[in-house]
């Protein structure tokens, strides 16, 4: 089925959109700076200025200048950027704040990029230049390239400067990013799925000047960088929680089994029940980080923040809580076996100590046994609940 947007004719080429809070002293140089762009390359488009409830008079100072006025009633940069995506008219989108740091007037790098067919096209400010003071040294230093970093290792995003906001896109690439934040963040999700999802995704030198507000930006550094960060690392459930929940449940599963046979002697190094002890929790927790890669693959997905998975959804579909349920008591009930074999042993001595290199290598996988149980069960509740959730909003 087609969206609204999928379905609207192109009335132009590119339309420029700024989102706004409150940037009368700024807003318009921003403007004049974008349409005098537009004219002198004779470029069809539009700018349009997403008011995200300003107070200051921005609405009627756009207006006046001959902007396209949308109102974004949900509070955030996101949101605002998402208002101005979803009326935009053109064949490409191009955003930038409206605090005159980012130079309207030279987006050629940017158009050209994207009428060559790139999908996804990032200002560089690292490599095209950074006015004194006009990035806070620890974002400048220490953030940016650090989430930077992160998206090339984790996504293989080919970026330098991840969270550069003069960008451009197609509009058919903003229609399938289908973009769900509401805050700075959106600038990481526009990245990760575009990656994701296959796009061309490229870079071009831009510059980065003071901004002229005379007030403090309204991006807060440690909110801001904690959910760029939490958006990272809920993107990636198979690298961070799957892959080492396998590695660690596997590798409790195989030792714990040669040593609940026998104590295990490796290069005149011997383990025995302390080994198996930590074997026991290493399967506990491989168990934990891989149901939570699941369940948080799922969210995200139906959430809309990481791309559509059919085949993974249909594989939801078909779980059943009594499947999980059914596991967990299975594995509860052979863990009480053990507990019951341990007390007979122990009665069988008038409940005298035991030898504990012998005892705890039934009392280990006994009390793993059944903390494993209702783990189980209870991740295939939550999971269940997650699935209920998804219906009442009409995922599938």
């Amino acid at each position: 089925m087609m969206s609204a947007r999928e379905d609207r004719p192109e009335k132009g080429e590119l339309s420029i959109v700024m989102p706004c809070l409150n940037e009368v002293r700024t807003l318009e140089p921003c403007i004049r700076k974008a349409q005098g762009f537009l004219e002198r390359h004779a470029i069809s488009g539009e700018v349009i200025v997403a008011d995200n409830g300003s107070t200051d008079g921005s609405q009627a100072l756009a207006a006046s200048l001959g902007a396209r006025l949308v109102s974004a009633p949900l509070r955030g940069y996101g949101a605002a950027l998402r208002a101005g995506f979803e009326a935009a008219q053109s064949r490409y989108v191009v955003m930038g704040d409206s605090d005159d740091s980012y130079d309207f007037s030279d987006l050629a790098g940017f158009l050209e990029k994207l009428r060559a067919g790139d999908d996804v096209v990032v200002g560089n400010r690292y490599r095209g230049g950074i006015a004194p003071g006009a990035m806070p040294a620890l974002h400048r230093y220490v953030g940016n390239p650090l989430l930077s970093f992160f998206a090339r290792v984790f996504f293989g995003i080919p970026l330098g400067d991840v969270y550069c906001g003069l960008r451009g896109m197609s509009r058919a690439a903003l229609d399938r990013l289908d973009l769900q934040s509401l805050g700075m963040e959106v600038a990481l999700e526009m990245l990760v799925k575009s990656r994701l999802l296959g796009m061309r995704v490229s870079e071009v030198p831009t510059t980065l000047a003071r901004d002229g507000r005379g007030r403090p930006p309204h991006i807060n550094t440690w909110r801001d960088g904690r959910r760029s960060l939490l958006l990272y690392l809920a993107s990636m459930p198979h690298g961070l929680f799957l892959y080492p929940g396998g590695i660690l449940l596997i590798l409790g599963l195989i030792v714990g089994a040669f040593i609940v046979l026998r104590p295990l002697s490796l290069y005149n190094v011997h383990f025995d029940i302390h080994t198996l002890l930590y074997c026991g929790a290493a399967v506990l927790l491989g168990f934990q980080l891989i149901s939570y890669s699941i369940v948080l693959r799922f969210l995200m997905v139906t959430a809309g923040l990481l791309p559509p998975q059919p085949d993974f959804i249909r594989w939801v579909a078909h779980y059943k809580l009594e499947y999980g349920v059914g596991a967990g008591i299975a594995l509860v009930s052979l863990g009480l076996a053990g507990v019951l074999w341990l007390l007979r042993a122990w009665q069988a001595t008038s409940f005298e100590n035991l030898d504990p290199f012998v005892m705890m290598r039934v009392a280990i996988p006994s009390a793993t046994a059944i903390t494993l149980g209702f783990q189980m069960a209870f991740a295939a509740l939550f999971m269940s609940l997650a699935k209920w959730h998804a219906r009442t909003r009409a995922f599938w």
